[in-house]
């Protein structure tokens, strides 16, 4: 008698566990390529922010990341797209915004233009996310890395940037040496958003919203890297120098794992700073091992070579979801691991 009293106290506890609610917040994100998660097939190494965003909040915020390739405030509804954020939204959770770079295009299924269809895509995401007890996040586009001196013919960054077929980046090679040059005496990025990139700010004053600048928050980066360091941020490799990109490749749209991290790193700071109430949840790992491409590395492996190559007292390591073999490491390790995101030892 006692032992089915106790399991029906028990399958009580369990029915009144699973009705709590959920106490994490989901972070979703809507955008484009430089946002977007990616192919990992064969080695690729090319990253978006969004998908590495998760590296730097803890297990109490869920990123979400719906940005895609090649896609528009314009063709993101109507691909249907948004609707699917909307299914899945919750009270208090947040949508991040960032479009541009293809709204910026001529092709019809995705051109708006700034001050008119495109600020009305905008507006539509900020009061739809309300509506379902959302809390929007406007932001701009981030920088092309772009240093070459611009056509005196097309002067309006709009312009310019519409000519720029960021998809296509990805096809390109490097036949040799030197590279094609990219304005001699340039000293300041040359912007190529124009009025896309103003747009998201007027919205977001008109609508009360949190805004982030994450056009000059990259910019910043790409500047005080240089011509040459921005480099690092990029799909921009000389022939014979990474394995995957034996012919070399130069896009200056598009970032690889170690861009993908900066920049997500600069933007989980930018939102904790606009949105205080998240600096709670902030993390700041050295090292992130993931197995969907998360992370800097896929093996716990790679991880640990790293950490030790590295002069750091200390060195933390965040594993993120999925079953590890728990390494075995010295009692003075000066190596830190820490599982999250459901990750557990075999």
């Amino acid at each position: 008698m006692k032992r089915i009293g106790f399991l029906i106290l028990s399958v009580a506890v369990l029915l009144f566990v699973a009705a709590l609610p959920d106490k994490t917040t989901t972070i979703f994100i809507i955008g484009d390529s430089t946002a977007a998660n990616k192919d990992l097939s064969k080695g690729k190494l090319e990253r978006g922010w969004g998908m590495a965003l998760q590296a730097y909040f803890d297990d109490n915020i869920i990123v979400d990341n719906h940005a895609v390739n090649g896609r528009s405030s314009k063709s993101f509804i109507d691909e249907g797209r948004w609707d699917k954020v909307l299914a899945k939204m919750k009270p208090g959770d947040y949508v991040i915004i960032q479009f541009g770079h293809n709204d910026e295009k001529p092709q019809p299924d995705r051109h708006t233009d700034p001050g008119s269809t495109f600020d009305y895509n905008l507006a539509k995401f900020v009061r739809e996310t309300r509506e379902h007890g959302g809390i929007p996040v406007l932001m701009n586009c981030v920088v092309r890395r772009n240093w070459a001196s611009p056509d005196p013919s097309k002067v309006r960054g709009e312009t310019i940037g519409a000519s720029i077929d960021d998809e296509a980046l990805r096809n390109t090679t490097v036949t040799g040496i030197p590279l094609p040059s990219e304005g001699a005496g340039e000293v300041t990025l040359v912007d190529t958003h124009g009025l896309y990139r103003i747009a998201p700010k007027d919205v977001a004053q008109r609508m009360n919203c949190h805004f982030v600048d994450a056009n000059q928050i990259t910019h910043d980066l790409e500047q005080g890297l240089g011509t040459e360091g921005s480099k690092k941020l990029h799909m921009w490799y000389l022939p014979g120098t990474e394995p995957t990109e034996p012919k070399g490749k130069q896009d200056n749209t598009h970032y690889n794992i170690y861009g993908a991290h900066q920049v997500a790193r600069l933007l989980a700071d930018a939102l904790c700073k606009e949105i205080p109430v998240l600096k709670a949840y902030r993390t700041d790992a050295d090292i992130t091992v993931d197995a969907l491409g998360r992370g800097q590395y896929f093996s716990l492996e790679e991880a640990l070579a790293a950490a030790q190559a590295s002069s750091r007292q200390e060195t933390v390591i965040q594993i993120l979801g999925g079953e590890w073999e728990r390494p075995r490491l010295p009692k003075k390790s000066r190596v830190k691991l820490v599982l999250r995101q459901g990750a557990v030892w075999k």
